[in-house]
């Protein structure tokens, strides 16, 4: 089906549903009246970018008509200067559409669980974990989000075995959900005497939060336990035991927070992140029953898939879901991510495009 054969089926639709809310009948029926009201909320701005495109097209059309039966110099000039600049804008409509025309990602304007793994290199692979956590915040911050650090599993030299954060913000998911998967750094590291390049690797796994009608949790299934806090600063916190432990006993998943003041606030955190995993594992389930021709070159975001290699040495930053390098290592490190992040998004656009045959 052709771009604007979709489309045409969306203005169809908006145009059925401004008349089914004329209908005493729905404006009656509050619920029936709230899901139209948001339907048409939700296709609306591709309907008024397709009315742009089309009004763009006939001032096209006009403008070359003058140029074809005019002869003063002036006017020639005026319609080949209206030309140009219809040219340019009505591609950029046109990647507009394509935009809005795509199924949109519910989870992504949603806050984010992110956890940090250190992986093969022992010390070294815990020290980049937290470099990562810190261009993570520094990233975050940028964004006008807010970071914060959930749980950590802090060692003497200074790094992460693990650390789990939360980053609370509009679109925290929709760019951070990129960043899933096997990260690889080669580098010196500090306790390198013979100036060996040593490759390490952390695991990053980014899951949305979820609102509790979409995953629930039976308390019948959970094993709570209450801990001490612990990790850097840890001695600054209350003695009493506040931390919690939460284990989901059908799934395993065993999740341990201590940010919060109370083992109240700490077991509800904990809850929340237990039910981020499990969405993101049903979601796991059913991708892995997508077809291989449906795979993009970005990959399908699986921890065990290394998607990015920081070389020191050479200072290079090369993701592999894009065959993108950047020598500017220093200031990735530092949180300017969006050199990546924005040739993700445009090639993930790119495969849904192809996938929903949209020409």
């Amino acid at each position: 089906m052709s771009l604007f054969q979709q489309v045409a089926k969306v203005v169809s639709r908006f145009e059925e549903i401004d008349m089914q809310m004329t209908n005493p009948a729905v404006l009656n029926n509050h619920v029936r009246l709230t899901e139209l009201a948001q339907e048409r909320s939700d296709i609306a701005p591709l309907v008024e970018t397709y009315n742009q495109y089309l009004r763009a097209q006939q001032e096209l059309a006009e403008a070359q008509e003058m140029l074809e039966m005019e002869s003063d110099r002036d006017m020639m000039a005026m319609a080949k200067e209206e030309i140009g600049r219809l040219s340019t804008i009505l591609p950029d409509l046109e990647h507009q559409i394509k935009h809005l025309l795509l199924p949109k990602d519910k989870r992504d304007d949603k806050n984010v669980f992110v956890e940090i793994r250190a992986g093969a290199g022992g010390d070294e692979a815990a020290l980049f974990a937290a470099d990562l956590l810190r261009m993570y915040t520094r990233y975050a911050e940028n964004k006008g989000w807010k970071p914060q650090i959930m749980d950590e599993n802090f060692i003497g030299v200074g790094g992460y075995k693990e650390v789990i954060f939360m980053v609370r913000g509009a679109g925290a998911y929709s760019r951070f959900k990129y960043e899933s998967g096997v990260h690889r750094v080669q580098r010196v590291p500090a306790t390198e005497s013979q100036g060996r390049i040593h490759t390490s690797t952390v695991t990053v796994a980014v899951m949305a939060e979820v609102e509790e009608v979409d995953i629930t949790l039976d308390p019948n299934d959970l094993e709570i336990t209450a801990t001490f806090s612990a990790g850097p600063g840890g001695q600054h916190m209350q003695k009493n035991a506040t931390a919690a432990r939460v284990i989901h006993k059908p799934s395993g998943i065993m999740v341990k927070i201590q940010s919060e003041r109370s083992l109240s606030q700490n077991k509800q955190v904990a809850f929340a992140v237990i039910q981020a995993r499990l969405q993101e594992m049903a979601e796991a389930e059913q991708n892995a029953e997508v077809s291989a021709d449906r795979k993009s070159q970005v990959g399908s975001g699986e921890r065990s898939e290394k998607i990015r290699t920081y070389n020191y040495p050479q200072s290079r930053v090369t993701d592999h879901r894009i065959n993108h390098s950047s020598y500017n290592l220093a200031g990735v490190m530092d949180g300017n991510l969006d050199e990546f992040i924005d040739q993700l998004i445009v090639a993930a656009e790119a495969e849904k495009l192809a996938a929903a045959g949209i020409e």
